[in-house]
């Protein structure tokens, strides 16, 4: 009787670390840029700027009008009224308009506030007429309103010198 020439375990034979893990390979794609060229674009350079709350504060020139500046005015600020509460815990007499979700006017975090447009109580289209030749000449930072003379801030400085070399005289 012959013997049969099929391997009765039809999966692969686990001979080596290839075999058994499967191809071994980065997960992650490497970086297109360094770090140092990847500071400088779009969002990673606007989270570097922009501040949070909370660094905003702890600058030197944060001043806050409305934050109590000892216990007397956190106790003045708190929204206790012992006709309505009467007998309440030392907690509960000192809760604060932030805590209780009513308007304070301070910004807490860090979200857009949408304003709602303002609709105009005339009920027609605001339309605004403007002139682009006009604005150029009105424009500070137009020339042709500036005071006639030879030391005019168009000039360097103030300072000019004629074609030969020299300086213009007063």
């Amino acid at each position: 009787m012959q013997m049969s020439s099929r391997d009765p375990y039809p999966f692969p034979t686990l001979q080596n670390d290839e075999d058994f893990q499967g191809a071994s390979g980065t997960e992650k794609k490497p970086y297109g840029l360094p770090t140092h060229l990847a500071q400088k674009n779009e969002p990673w350079q606007r989270l570097n700027t922009t501040p949070t709350l909370s660094s905003a504060r702890r600058e030197v020139y944060h001043f806050d009008p409305q934050a109590p500046r000892d216990s007397l005015d956190f106790v003045l600020k708190a929204q206790y009224d012992h006709h309505n509460a009467f007998l309440v815990g030392k907690p509960g007499t000192l809760n604060q308009p932030e805590t209780l979700g009513q308007e304070h006017g301070r910004v807490l975090k860090n979200r857009i506030v949408e304003q709602p447009e303002p609709e105009n109580p005339l009920n027609h289209p605001l339309r605004v007429a403007t002139d682009p030749k006009r604005r150029t000449i009105d424009s500070m930072h137009s020339c042709h309103n500036a005071i006639e003379g030879h030391h005019t801030q168009t000039t360097n400085r103030g300072y000019s010198r004629k074609p030969g070399g020299g300086f213009f005289e007063y």
